[in-house]
């Protein structure tokens, strides 16, 4: 029993004896194929929610559960004193940190000239247009 593409979709294995895959075969007499419907992955009983893997009752108690953790979070911040967030410096007043960096010595200070001496881009844009302008000063003589 050797297994070949099926010759119409070339997707799908069949048999040698076959003559079309099952979803051709479906296609073929005109029948849809329904999608098979996804449970939810929490209570496996109700069809999920399109773009979920929840039913919507287990959504509804999932989020009544996290309703109940943001008045946990709520007591926590109760907790904190104003008075002590007043003691904390501003951002404002803070140093600034610079890095203490050496410069590298492998670096020959020539490399550096030279890169200075390039041209900008402007530079280059007034140059090629002065060429142009030359050329075209020639041309008309």
């Amino acid at each position: 029993m050797k297994l070949v593409k099926c010759p119409r979709c070339d997707l799908n294995y069949i048999r040698e004896d076959e003559k079309y895959c099952k979803i051709c075969l479906r296609e073929l007499k005109g029948e849809k194929h329904e999608d098979e419907v996804e449970l939810c992955s929490i209570c496996n009983e109700a069809p999920v929610l399109p773009g979920k893997d929840v039913c919507l009752f287990c959504l509804k108690e999932m989020s009544k559960s996290n309703s109940g953790d943001d008045e946990q979070s709520e007591e926590i911040q109760e907790g904190i004193e104003p008075d002590t967030i007043g003691d904390m410096d501003d951002v404002s007043a803070m140093d600034e940190i610079i890095p203490d960096v050496e410069p590298e010595e492998d670096i020959p200070s020539q490399e550096f000239g030279e890169i200075e001496s390039e041209l900008s881009l402007e530079d280059v844009r007034e140059d090629e247009e002065r060429k142009a302008d030359d050329e075209d000063e020639e041309e008309d003589r």
